[in-house]
């Protein structure tokens, strides 16, 4: 669960609505969360900071929309545990279509944190949920400059 307290006074805003600068992405985030709640939260805090946000619930679901936006989607935001195919193995799998896809793994579950001496994860980083907004963007932060 994300602990976020979200004002939307103005549903459409220009700017960011977090006051800081957002770091910018080429392309759009692909969000794998089988819970709704979260993904529906994660997913407007994001859009509220001005990104494109394609949703899935699983690794399924994922895998078919990152191949129907090839080439779109610069970020992954993937919780690690998902039904199915977990995060990681899914991940591996789209990275061989896009070695320089960048993730944020995500997970409520500390025994399920990556494996950060994978070579696949060099470029990663894990959050641990319950997450913050500012927790997040920091996060996609730390990608975008490490990438």
């Amino acid at each position: 669960m994300i602990n976020a307290a979200i004002q939307i006074d103005n549903p459409v805003q220009s700017t960011p609505p977090f006051g800081v600068n957002m770091p910018a992405l080429r392309g759009s985030i692909l969000l794998v969360e089988d819970e709704n709640f979260v993904r529906e939260v994660t997913a407007e805090i994001l859009e509220l900071a001005g990104y494109q946000v394609l949703k899935a619930r699983s690794a399924v679901e994922a895998i078919r929309e990152f191949r129907r936006h090839k080439g779109e989607i610069e970020l992954l935001v993937v919780d690690v545990v998902l039904p199915g195919k977990n995060g990681r193995d899914m991940v591996k799998e789209l990275m061989q279509d896009d070695p320089t896809l960048k993730t944020i793994f995500i997970s409520g579950y500390p025994e399920n944190t990556t494996d950060r001496n994978q070579n696949f994860l060099c470029k990663s980083l894990y959050l641990s949920k319950p997450f913050s907004v500012d927790s997040l963007i920091q996060k996609i932060r730390d990608v975008v400059i490490a990438g």
